[in-house]
């Protein structure tokens, strides 16, 4: 019976790990089989809050444990009711040191309204898989279970350990990265590499643009401004009314104007993608420096929102509170405000200039989450030449380049570690889907890029042996 489960996947019973060929893997069919055991991952509903990340850990644990993979679920009292990590590992022969890849189980919340569909029922149309989590992150997960899986079944010599965990709470408060790295650090010590999300394949019109390797990512630098005042009848308007302080507040914000910044990888970045421009515009990218010196090339350059974000610390007012009731005057006036520091900003001369900004003593100022360590990672590596070398076997000659990240995952807690640390994609994603889909509706991923992208990451992994 285990024999004909095997045939029943089309793939050959694999050879001891010494083998030096590994046996041929039915792609179709094993694309076949990672969308179907994506869909049963997206039917578990890990929406955060409040998470419910050990429902997922279990799905995972048994299709891990099934095909021959220990897993074990971690740090379930210290993470509370229903919430879990996952570690795995697929031993080598331990010549080299282990390579992770790190994904994280809950999902934003989804608004069953606004979809086109039932956001957890896993629908496939029109050549796609729908549903929250699709591409942040269940998708990527099961492409890093399903590409360990096929290594183990064909029989790939592995001179490194392959290790495998699953994170709660990537998407609130960073609790189960966190969690796991102070409560195991013995499961990392021979870890060299980390994969997890953060990559950003571009393609645009259906043309690959280049495949990106994430290698550094901005902090999270949330503030959260008060006014406190006197509560009294709107009727009456009073000086002690917090609200006025505190939007005057945030209209200097608003039209503050942070300090241009190249990083080196993000001059790199730039370079990199001079050739696909023509003209003085592929003159400006090659020396981005240099062109925002330029009132012409600056204004070109700041108006790609992606290319703003990249080069200044960002400010986005988010969110207002105030009075509940139209005629009262509140006692207390708040905004939560989205701040973003490029990876070498000092957080505290950064609160110095706001607070500077602002000049108003009324307003208080109190930092929301503590910003993670910052992440970059050096591009000189085993890992980044095997990620190459995958991308440029399925598109030759294809720019592969270090896009820096503008939002947060787990990777500075786990880069903190010493560990060298890459987001990766392993989607070929249509820029609009990524747009609207990711934290947004209709979320998905197509079953072409389900086959890709098992292939794509089992690929990498056999290349970095």
């Amino acid at each position: 019976m285990r024999r004909s489960a095997w045939l029943a996947l089309s793939l050959v019973v694999a050879p001891p790990l010494t083998a030096q060929r590994p046996a041929p893997i039915n792609w179709d069919s094993l694309g076949a089989e990672t969308t179907r055991i994506l869909t049963g991952y997206l039917q578990v509903n890990t929406t955060n809050p409040p998470g419910n990340e050990l429902d997922a850990a279990r799905y995972l644990q048994q299709v891990l444990q099934a095909n021959g993979i220990a897993a074990q679920i971690l740090d379930t009292a210290e993470l509370g009711h229903n919430r879990a990590n996952l570690y795995a590992r697929l031993p080598g022969n331990g010549s080299k040191k282990a390579i992770a890849l790190v994904n994280h189980l809950d999902v934003v919340p989804a608004t069953p309204q606004f979809w086109s569909v039932d956001p957890f029922a896993g629908v496939i149309k029109d050549g796609f898989l729908y549903g929250r989590g699709a591409l942040d992150m269940k998708g990527e997960g099961i492409m890093q279970l399903m590409a360990m899986i096929a290594l183990k079944r064909s029989g790939v010599r592995l001179n490194r350990d392959i290790v495998f965990i699953g994170n709660a709470d990537e998407e609130l408060g960073g609790t189960g990265a966190m969690t796991f790295v102070n409560r195991h650090p013995e499961l990392l010590k021979d870890v060299e590499f980390l994969m997890t999300e953060g990559g950003d394949n571009l393609v645009t019109g259906g043309k690959l643009i280049y495949y990106g390797v994430g290698v550094a990512e901005k902090r999270t630098f949330w503030q959260r401004l008060t006014v406190r005042g006197t509560p009294s009848h709107g009727s009456r308007p009073t000086k002690l009314n917090p609200v006025p302080h505190l939007v005057a507040a945030l209209d200097k914000l608003a039209n503050y104007e942070t300090p241009l910044h190249v990083t080196p990888g993000v001059a790199k970045y730039f370079r990199d993608i001079a050739h696909t421009y023509s003209g003085e515009q592929a003159a400006w990218l090659g020396n981005v420096d240099s062109a925002l010196a330029n009132p012409a090339a600056r204004s070109w350059i700041l108006d790609n929102v992606y290319w703003n974000a990249i080069l200044r610390n960002t400010i986005s007012l988010t969110v207002l509170q105030a009075s509940n009731k139209t005629n009262v005057i509140p006692a207390e006036a708040t905004a939560e405000v989205d701040i973003r520091l490029l990876p070498d900003q000092d957080t505290a001369a950064v609160r110095a200039d706001l607070v500077r900004v602002v000049n108003d003593t009324a307003v208080h100022w109190t930092t929301i989450l503590p910003p993670k360590a910052p992440l970059e990672s050096p591009i000189d590596t085993d890992l980044f030449r095997a990620i190459a070398r995958a991308a440029h076997d399925r598109d030759p000659g294809a720019l592969v380049t270090t896009p820096m990240l503008t939002g947060a995952t787990d990777r500075p807690t786990y880069r903190a570690t010493g560990i060298v640390t890459y987001g990766f994609d392993p989607f070929k994603t249509e820029q609009a889907d990524n747009q609207r889909g990711v934290h947004g509706n209709d979320e998905r991923v197509s079953l072409d890029n389900i086959r890709f992208g098992v292939h794509y990451l089992y690929d990498v992994l056999r290349y970095v042996q």
